[in-house]
């Protein structure tokens, strides 16, 4: 059967988002169809801001419509603590667990040679500049359990250790080969609690 080329070019370009198989995009764009024309408009801004309006926060790198996210620029959070996660989604999933209540600092990966993934292209250069400008006592590496992320861990952590800095992994709990994103509060808070110094 033969679909209309506006249907098979919707189902194509949401079939490219991640998580949505042809199936899921097939029956996506059908709704869409169906859906109030306000619907369908609202949708379309929202997902045309998330590029026109959002951008990466000048100190941590977190998803900020401002030069700097409402958590760096917040007085209440524990400025010596410092969080450093592999991207935007783990410090969404963190924050939903309410146990941490320091600073963030987002790599935008982890170490990969493999894939070409090296230092120089993750926010690495930042993080220790930050240390020079920053009365920065603890950091919490919260990255994923996974071969990249231990990777990741121990070059960090050999990084920052001569400067003095207590460094800690969050505990097991999360599964091995798991993502940050897709764990429930529960486990996270817990990592969180019960993480370990290197």
């Amino acid at each position: 059967m033969q679909i209309a080329e506006p249907l098979q070019i919707a189902i194509e370009e949401l079939n490219k988002l991640p998580g949505i198989g042809k199936k899921t995009a097939q029956r996506l764009a059908l709704h869409l169809i169906k859906s109030e024309e306000t619907y369908v408009d609202n949708l379309l801004n929202a997902l045309k801001n998330l590029k026109i309006k959002l951008r990466l926060c000048n100190r941590c790198f977190n998803l900020s419509v401002e030069e700097f996210c409402n958590i760096c620029q917040s007085n209440k959070r524990d400025q010596q603590t410092l969080c450093i996660v592999e991207e935007a989604s783990d410090v969404i999933a963190i924050e939903k667990s309410l146990e941490f209540n320091g600073l963030y600092h987002v790599l935008g990966g982890v170490l990969s040679p493999l894939t070409g993934v090296t230092a120089d292209s993750l926010h690495i250069k930042e993080l220790i500049l930050r240390f020079e400008k920053e009365q920065i006592t603890e950091v919490i590496l919260a990255l994923n359990p996974d071969t990249e992320g231990e990777t990741t861990s121990l070059y960090l952590a050999k990084l920052i250790k001569p400067l003095g800095v207590k460094v800690s992994r969050i505990a097991r709990g999360l599964p091995i080969g798991g993502d940050l994103e897709f764990a429930d509060e529960a486990t996270i808070g817990k990592a969180m609690i019960n993480r370990i110094t290197l």
